[in-house]
This record gives structure tokens, sequence and C-alpha cells, in this order.
């Protein structure tokens, strides 16, 4: 059989799925976007069709793509798991995932930790939505990820809590219905924005929708509408807390680690963040 599946041409497939295009995948491989693209049109000549149609300005994967996908994680998983249990990761970068929210202040001595931890590993972190990175952990792309949300347990542990406020541009003047800038779905913010609104009748609509982090605090300093975020004690710059929406409790923040991960990893981790949220409370 003269066909073979190159497992680096199957990794920038994943990763094109799991980061949202060529672009992300290609920062998250530490590739050129041109080094990721001939991989697929190397692979989708090995498989004999396309992998990847254009839909307008973004691209989808076609039915045999998704087919090819599919076998591509399973061979990923394969051979990964094959290293960890051969002893031959164990220089590997440790891949820590976290949502954007509070980034700039936990990462940084969550990194100092980690370094002292495992002297031997190189500390990478990809920075996504939490729907993204517990997929990324499942599928073991990420050794670790910070998530909003979820129940702790098994491979989840509690990591503290980030304040739920909502902030609106300093001079915003309310409209009814209530304009809000929200991230696309899925998001748990969004959606427990969504239910707190509702709950206290509070007549809203979505007046812009945002894939990231930036995307959505420079539509309400834009003064478009009213976003609930998590924070610690920094406020976004260029933002005031909105008064007169209802009060919500502060939302979970959990560490969930793949499986094969090195033990210390989540326990460590955990701690680290725990201890600087609590200082930020």
């Amino acid at each position: 059989m003269s066909a073979v599946l190159d497992i680096v041409q199957l990794r920038s497939l994943v990763a094109i799925a799991d980061h949202g295009g060529f672009h992300r995948a290609a920062t998250a491989l530490h590739l050129t976007q041109s080094a990721v693209s001939q991989h697929v049109a190397r692979l989708a000549k090995v498989v004999g069709g396309e992998l990847l149609e254009r839909d307008g300005r973004q691209c989808r994967f076609t039915a045999r793509g998704e087919q090819v996908l599919a076998e591509a994680r399973s061979i990923l998983s394969v051979h990964d798991h094959a290293l960890r249990r051969l002893g031959i990761d164990h220089d590997a970068a440790l891949v820590v995932g976290s949502t954007e929210h509070a980034a700039d202040q936990l990462l940084p001595e969550l990194a100092v930790a980690l370094r002292a931890a495992f002297p031997q590993r190189e500390i990478r972190f990809r920075l996504d939505r939490t729907a993204r990175l517990a997929e990324a952990v499942e599928h073991g792309d990420v050794d670790l990820a910070l998530l909003l949300g979820g129940p702790a347990g098994g491979r989840s542990r509690a990591a503290g809590t980030m304040r739920l406020t909502w902030f609106a541009a300093p001079k915003f003047v309310p409209k009814d219905p209530l304009p809000l800038v929200v991230y696309a779905e899925p998001c748990v913010v969004r959606r427990t924005a969504f239910a707190a609104l509702g709950e206290d009748r509070v007549p809203f609509t979505v007046a812009c929708e945002a894939q990231d982090l930036s995307g959505v605090l420079a539509a309400v300093r834009a003064g478009l509408g009213v976003t609930l975020l998590p924070v610690t004690a920094r406020r976004p710059e260029g933002l005031a807390e909105f008064a007169g929406l209802p009060a919500l409790r502060p939302a979970p923040l959990r560490v969930r680690v793949r499986r094969g991960a090195p033990v210390e990893l989540g326990p460590i981790t955990a701690d680290v963040v725990r201890e600087v949220l609590a200082r930020h409370e």
C-alpha cells in the first residue's frame, strides 16, 4: 500500500478545526500559514478529495474533510498516547489553555510556577474560548485548561471564582430594549447574561456579537451596548460598571487536565490560580 497519512499533515488539519482557521492553526503550531496550507494540500492529494472549501471569508470542511478529520483525531490520539507510554515525550512542551479573562494577571505567575515545577519542559499558552479549550483537553491538544463554569471533580479542580460584572462605555445612555454586546455562541457568560435578564424581565436585544474579548471590548467602548464580563479587581480599560441590572454570583473557574497529564500539573495550577484570584478579590 503506497498511500501514507503523514502525522504532521494530520496535526495541521486538526489544528484548523480546533482553532478556527489556517492563521490560528499556524500560530498554535508555530508554523507559517503557507506551511499549514501545503500540509492540507498534500493530505488532500493522498486521500483523493478536497478537505476544505471557501464559505465567504471563512473556510469549512467538506464531507471528505470531516471524514478525514475524524480519522486524524483517532490517529493522533493513538500516536501521542504511545509516545507518553514509551516516555518519549518527557521533554515536550506543556501546553496550557486559558480563557482571555484576567489572563494578564493569572498567566505570568502561573508560568513562573510551572517552569519551577517542570524545568525541563517548555511552557506554552493558548488563549481561546472555554468551549474550544474543553474540547482541546479531551482531544489531548492541550495538557491543561483554565475553564469558566462547569463542575469540579475527576480531572477538574476548583480554582477560585471571578466576579461577574456589567460594563458599558462611561457615557453610555440606556435604551429600551437594552442593547447587549456578547460573545458568539457557544459562550457560558452569554447564556448567563440572557438568563439573568430574562429572570428579571429586562427587555434586551443583541446589538453586537464578537468572537473574542478584544471584539467585545471594542464594541462596548464604542457605545454599542452593555456587556457582562468575568473580572478580578482590575476594571477593563475604558469601561465603567453599569448599575441597575441583576447582580450575579461569581463565576467558578476550574482547572482541567488531559488524560495522562503529569500528576502534579493540576494541583500546582489550581493552587496558583486560586492564590492570585484571592489577592485580587
